[in-house]
């Protein structure tokens, strides 16, 4: 399948998450087979996409993958392929904005669909329309949606973008009844919005309306095909892996867990926050990142299941813990007791600690890797500890800064960094095959 639209922003806060979100549950009520990408290291928007078609949302991000892996992971989408961007069209890494959303679109030829917050702008959205599709001779902008105005002024907004070759697909006009709110790391999570069907119901009626619905599908159509079948991973264990997942630990790339299974394992997912204990015959621990600090009392009142965590990784189950679970590994968060495998506290402050896309080098051989191996990550996390670990160095991609980061031995690997699995696959294989060796000496975690 071949068909594809890129739902582009202007500049962060514009609102590409509302529109992608809105078309999606269009396209759902209309009963089109449609699927989601986003841009980028995001695990909140594809959370949205998600709720909005019931499907997996997988990341896009030219940063982890080459051009001919994002063509691979485009081509087997199975139906039309909406995907969100990141930040505006041309910002990413450095003055030349490298990984930007502009990298995805020219490296996968998909046809764009600007999203620009008109509210208070009439003659000038030429200006900035001409401006975005001019600046890149292949930007492949061909088509704009007014976020945030009514339906007359959208009508004057459109044949000033038809004037500088940019057509119009209609527009949101702002419905406080559907908005939603946001905090530190981005918007709160979809688990989190009681209303949240409703609302995404209502933002698809909104898109159906306003919206040149057909059209946008018509543009999809005309991206030309993709014949890059993604390589096959071919298992090498069977084994079981539990897999925190609840309000606490929901930053989880849907990449990370299909590459899991393509290498053999069944993935027992649980609750940290409800849960007893961790799931029976383990033969290794994933504990992602999330909001942990949100929860930080209901974890601590699940003393049972922080002793069953504390007991497995400390008798050796084979174990990833990152930002969020990392956090749930330490002695203390906001002074409250977690696992205590880590001996130190944890703590938010109110400012981002690091930031942004690394690469990390292993100082020693451990669960994932020898010394010396690389894999690229991302952090983004306004919680810090007192000992953040020094057994990987992080390198930001200007190489003008690094850092020690990283608790990592033989069954474990902790730290605030994210992993993106097939960055380096070798990382995935070497956890999987010590969660098996785990398995098959006697010792899986029951």
């Amino acid at each position: 399948m071949s068909d594809r639209i890129l739902i582009a922003g202007t500049n962060s806060g514009c609102g590409k998450t509302t529109v992608t979100t809105a078309l999606l549950a269009a396209l759902k009520a209309r009963g089109v087979p449609v699927c989601a990408y986003k841009c980028g290291p995001d695990y909140i928007d594809p959370m949205f996409h998600r709720r909005a078609i019931g499907v997996a949302s997988r990341n896009l991000d030219p940063y982890f993958s080459s051009p001919e892996e994002l063509r691979a992971q485009l081509s087997a989408a199975q139906g039309p392929a909406v995907i969100e961007g990141v930040m505006g069209f041309y910002d990413g890494i450095g003055t030349e904005g490298r990984a930007s959303t502009y990298d995805v679109a020219a490296a996968t030829e998909t046809p764009v669909i600007l999203v620009l917050g008109a509210k208070g702008m009439y003659t000038s959205a030429a200006a900035m329309l001409q401006g975005y599709r001019q600046f890149r001779a292949d930007s492949n902008v061909r088509g704009v949606i007014f976020n945030g105005v009514s339906p007359m002024l959208a009508k004057g907004l459109g044949e000033i973008a038809q004037s500088v070759g940019v057509r119009s697909f209609g527009c949101l006009p702002r419905d406080e009844a559907v908005a939603v709110e946001s905090r530190h790391l981005g918007l709160v999570t979809a688990d989190e919005i009681a209303d949240l069907q409703e609302k995404i119901a209502a933002l698809g009626a909104l898109a159906e309306k306003h919206l040149d619905v057909d059209g946008i599908l018509a543009l999809a159509d005309e991206a030309p095909a993709l014949c890059l079948p993604e390589s096959p991973v071919s298992p090498i264990a069977r084994v079981r892996i539990g897999v925190a997942r609840d309000e606490a630990f929901c930053f989880l790339y849907q990449a990370n867990l299909e590459l899991l299974e393509a290498l053999g394992t069944e993935l027992v997912f649980f609750s940290p926050i409800r849960d007893a204990q961790i799931p029976e015959r383990l033969g290794g621990l994933y504990l992602p990142g999330g909001y942990p600090e949100l929860y930080a009392k209901a974890l601590s009142e699940n003393a049972a299941m922080r002793e069953s965590v504390r007991a497995a990784v400390a008798g050796g189950l084979p174990t990833i813990a990152e930002c969020g679970g990392f956090l749930y590994l330490h002695r203390t968060l906001e002074g409250l007791p977690m696992a205590g495998v880590i001996a130190a506290d944890a703590h938010k402050t109110d400012r981002l600690q690091h930031f942004g896309y690394a690469e990390l080098t292993a100082k020693c051989d451990n669960l994932l890797c020898r010394a010396g191996e690389r894999i690229r990550v991302h952090e983004f996390h306004y919680c810090d500890s007192t000992d953040c670990g020094e057994d990987f160095k992080a390198e930001k991609p200007s190489g003008a800064r690094s850092y020690l980061c990283g608790h990592a031995g033989e069954t474990l690997y902790a730290g605030f960094p994210h992993l993106y699995l097939p960055a380096n696959a070798d990382f995935a294989r070497n956890f999987v095959r010590k969660a098996a060796a785990f398995a098959e000496s006697g010792a899986a975690a029951c």
